[in-house]
């Protein structure tokens, strides 16, 4: 395996995920050489569309897939909270990195203790947030990390909501005019996967690099993945599922915030446990 090339959005946060990826695998397979193929996707293109009208996951993730198929990369470089539960055929989610910090962050101008109008286009955020700031308004930027930032600082908004992981990965600790805030699982729970780096390739080639990847994270996000698939998610759904060790938080639009113990065989058995749940929950 002298070169391993992936493929990636070309966003800062995408980058720097990349990156991440290609110093691991350097780590694991001494000697290899990593590219980066940057493509635009979709959902990139598409600025002015809104994630929740216009299909949501699949517009951040399919022109990455088309590329392992076509094979012009060996690896594709996900935000795993992009990926859709259904993979175009042929392909695997082959691993993840080490999970990152999976909260969200409110980010505030200052001087603002309670803000009336929040920039999100998530509906699994907004009706969390609405939980603690009844009355908000919300409207919707797109448009990278920093771009957000710039837009709440000028007054586009009182506030926005961020993933702590995309911040820590870009290094952003602070902002001029600007309160970061981070939200608890309790206040905020997660979306499925958020915080770790999925690596998807070819099914044929999964084995080459299964070794390189967490087998923790791998079980925390098989448990959430199959509620997202019994459950259905993505960005027209407000839907949120994040598991610890010992407990579940969960947020659905029927249900509302909730927190579920779970033991180790819910992880070991995840079509079993999401059934539990399911029952649990009354749905």
């Amino acid at each position: 395996m002298p070169k391993i090339i992936l493929a990636t959005r070309k966003s800062p946060l995408a980058l720097a995920q990349a990156e991440l990826v290609a110093a691991r695998l350097r780590e694991v397979f001494p000697g290899v050489e990593c590219e980066l193929r940057k493509i635009v996707t979709t959902g990139d293109r598409k600025l002015e569309w809104s994630l929740e009208k216009q299909g949501g996951k699949g517009l951040f993730t399919a022109e990455l897939e088309q590329a392992l198929l076509q094979g012009m990369a060996d690896g594709a470089v996900h935000s795993s909270k992009d990926l859709p539960n259904e993979l175009a055929g042929g392909l695997a989610i082959v691993g993840y990195l080490p999970r990152e910090d999976p909260r969200d962050v409110l980010v505030v101008r200052q001087g603002v203790s309670a803000p009336a109008t929040i920039a999100t286009g998530s509906p699994r955020r907004r009706l969390q947030i609405s939980l603690q700031f009844p009355g908000t308004t919300f409207t919707e930027i797109r448009g990278n990390v920093d771009t957000r930032l710039r837009k709440i600082a000028a007054g586009a908004a009182d506030a926005t909501i961020l993933a702590a992981a995309g911040l820590r990965r870009l290094g952003i600790n602070g902002w001029a005019g600007l309160e970061f805030r981070p939200l608890t699982l309790a206040q905020m729970a997660p979306a499925v996967g958020q915080g770790a780096i999925a690596v998807e390739t070819r099914t044929a080639d999964a084995t080459k690099f299964a070794a390189a990847f967490d087998a923790a994270t791998a079980r925390q996000l098989g448990l959430e993945r199959a509620l997202q698939g019994r459950f259905g998610g993505g960005c027209q759904l407000a839907f949120a599922a994040h598991a610890t060790a010992d407990t579940l938080y969960l947020f659905h639009e029927q249900t509302g915030q909730r927190q579920l113990p779970l033991t180790p065989a819910d992880f070991d058995l995840p079509a079993a446990a999401v059934e539990r749940i399911w029952k649990t929950l009354g749905l």
